[in-house]
């Protein structure tokens, strides 16, 4: 894995952590973190070793956002042109692996909506979320208002979207948003708990699952029901079928090779 400048990756068996690492901008996303992440989620999408990956920031901000200081340079033409900061929502939402944001601190904006493009979210006590863009004469670029309907509801999203507030893990949890709201400091611990669950499954079924399930938020049931059923006969030509069957009946652990 290369160096690079904004972001830190450590893996650690078949767990990677990725964390973003702009501390002086509250980890906001500029041109430079988003190649670098771009470029470490594609190179641990390619690493078989790895079955699931952790996305966190520091106890501070997990990301406040897109960094005003670059966008406040460009014009309408420039950013319809460069795209931004749409390749790290696009890598993350089209990451075929597991990915589990671990937020604390701030998750505003861009960074709430790359924590949405993540399949779960792990949230410390404190952590403040919200989609603040209409504040600076904007609104969400990077799907806000277009997942966080999906996860809170059309009338909670058009009071956090239109106003620019914030609300608590605690609230973001009893709507959906948030998976787990775990103590202050404990976030990246439980993240890492969950990943080593998810890890000990069967690979090409957990990926399979993944894609179904987001699907299911794109296309109508019947579709979905069709895309499910080809995924679930797909499986029973995979070793990791024969292995978790017999394990089963053995009464025994299954070893999972992703084959």
């Amino acid at each position: 894995m290369q160096n690079y400048q904004t972001v830190s990756v450590l893996v650690e068996g078949p767990i990677a952590t990725v964390k973003l690492n702009r501390p002086d901008a509250l980890n906001a996303l500029n041109s430079l973190l988003v190649r670098e992440l771009v470029s470490a989620l594609d190179a641990l999408e390619a690493d078989d070793s790895v079955r699931c990956v952790v996305l966190t920031g520091s106890d501070k901000a997990f990301c406040a956002g897109a960094d005003v200081k670059e966008m406040a340079k460009l014009s309408a033409a420039d950013i319809g042109r460069a795209d931004h900061l749409k390749p790290v929502w696009e890598r993350a939402a089209g990451f075929q692996k597991p990915l589990i944001a671990a937020l604390s601190g701030y998750a505003l904006g861009g960074g709430l909506e790359l924590a949405m493009c993540c399949d779960i979210i792990i949230a410390s006590e404190g952590t403040k979320l919200g989609q603040p863009e209409i504040n600076i004469g904007i609104i969400p670029g990077g799907g806000g208002t277009q997942r966080l309907p999906r996860a809170v509801g059309k009338y909670k999203a058009m009071e956090m979207i239109l106003t620019g507030g914030t609300i608590s893990a605690e609230e973001a949890k009893a709507l959906g948003l948030v998976n787990r709201v775990v103590p202050a400091g404990k976030y990246l611990e439980e993240a890492t708990k969950l990943a080593s669950e998810i890890a000990s499954k069967a690979p090409i079924a957990v990926r399979s699952a993944k894609k179904a399930i987001a699907a299911s938020q794109e296309m109508g049931l019947s579709s979905g029901l069709e895309l499910e059923r080809a995924h679930f006969y797909d499986l029973f030509g995979t070793e990791d079928k024969k292995e978790g069957m017999s394990a089963f009946l053995e009464k025994r652990k299954p070893n999972f090779m992703g084959k």
